[in-house]
């Protein structure tokens, strides 16, 4: 962390801070208004929310990809990040390329997005997997969709393999039956949250996993609300997005 002068341009703080909301508001609550500048990560979002909400403070959530000053020095330590960060939002902000992040509810609604996301990309590993095994044994098993895989592929599997993919079979049905009420709390979500997702469905091939992503992951809620598009959206593809459709 480095404070730099806003009228002469000196380093006139340096210091380490833990990355705690505890850190955060004993340091900066209660002082004078700030403007902090933030790289975008995985901690950004909180705690440019903190420091605005919390501490009433200005933040800038810079575009690391496009500040080319700190991206694409040679001498990159975090101490001269921080500098380089202190400096460009003192004398211009734009040059930051700042971010806006989305709110706390949207984040926590995307979170169930991912997780769903995670667990069918585990489900298909595991199917990957028990499809490989049966093939060394000289088997191939039938044709199904991944839902019904567990159903289907059980009586196929050569009796020698039953031991080591029994267990991953039922793991299969498992993860399968927890996609199932993803499914099932992302569309209440959507409904209850983002009515706007109806506008995104009316493109041919977007379902309403993709349509809530677009929408939730994007900030264009309010957008689709107050100017609802006319056939083509932007940004949304048919058969695209962060859970594949």
């Amino acid at each position: 962390m480095r404070g730099v002068d806003n009228d002469s341009g000196e380093v006139i703080e340096e210091g380490r801070l833990r990355t705690t909301p505890e850190a955060f508001e004993a340091r900066f609550s209660g002082r004078d208004p700030m403007r902090i500048a933030i790289e975008a990560g995985t901690h950004s979002p909180w705690v440019s929310r903190l420091l605005e909400e919390e501490c009433a403070q200005e933040v800038l959530v810079a575009n690391p990809r496009k500040t080319r000053l700190i991206y694409g020095s040679k001498r990159k330590t975090d101490k001269l990040d921080a500098e380089n960060l202190a400096r460009l939002a003192r004398l211009d902000p734009k040059l930051l390329y700042p971010v806006e992040h989305r709110g706390e509810d949207s984040q926590a609604h995307l979170a169930v997005v991912r997780s769903r996301e995670a667990l069918v990309g585990a489900r298909t590993k595991l199917v990957n997997h028990v499809r490989g095994a049966a093939k060394s044994f000289g088997a191939r098993l039938p044709k199904c969709t991944v839902a019904s895989f567990h159903k289907k592929v059980p009586e196929h599997v050569p009796e020698a393999l039953l031991p080591a993919l029994a267990p991953l079979l039922e793991t299969i049905a498992s993860l399968s039956e927890r996609i199932r009420d993803y499914d099932r709390e992302l569309e209440a979500i959507a409904a209850e949250h983002y009515p706007e997702t109806e506008l995104v469905r009316q493109v041919p091939g977007v379902g309403a996993l993709t349509a809530l992503a677009f929408v939730a992951g994007s900030g264009r809620s309010r957008a689709l609300r107050e100017k609802p598009h006319r056939g083509r959206l932007p940004g949304a593809r048919p058969g695209q997005g962060p859970i594949g459709g």
